[in-house]
């Protein structure tokens, strides 16, 4: 069975940085596309950075709102993903989601929530003075 587990938020300062880390477990995840997703009470699920796991690496596809501050990369342990945050801003504040699609996605489904079958429980991020 398939299994997603993130770690690394907390509490950071404008300005700060955090470093999250995802760890899939139970399956092949060759081809499928690992993301990270965000939300907030009363909003919907945000698309933030994800990527199809390939040739040993990982593309990485970023929403407008972090590009530039956020990476995607290949963790050092098999089949993780950590999101590198920099010049973190208070609206960067929710929960974070890690999430692992059942199956190969094209580079327009990256970003939709409803194509990934396995979500980790989340960890939550704070960005506030």
């Amino acid at each position: 069975q398939v299994q997603v587990q993130e770690s690394g938020g907390g509490w950071v300062q404008p300005g700060g940085s955090l470093r999250l880390s995802c760890a899939a477990s139970g399956g092949t995840f060759s081809s499928r596309t690992m993301a990270w997703f965000r939300q907030v009470p009363g909003k919907e699920r945000e698309f933030v950075a994800g990527g199809k796991w390939s040739g040993g690496g990982i593309m990485p596809a970023y929403a407008n709102s972090v590009k530039g501050r956020f990476t995607l990369s290949r963790g050092n342990a098999k089949n993780t993903v950590e999101l590198q945050m920099s010049s973190l801003k208070p609206e960067d504040t929710a929960i974070y989601y890690c999430a692992a699609s059942g199956s190969s996605l094209i580079t327009s489904e990256t970003g939709r929530p409803s194509r990934y079958d396995y979500w980790g429980q989340g960890t939550q991020v704070t960005v506030s003075s």
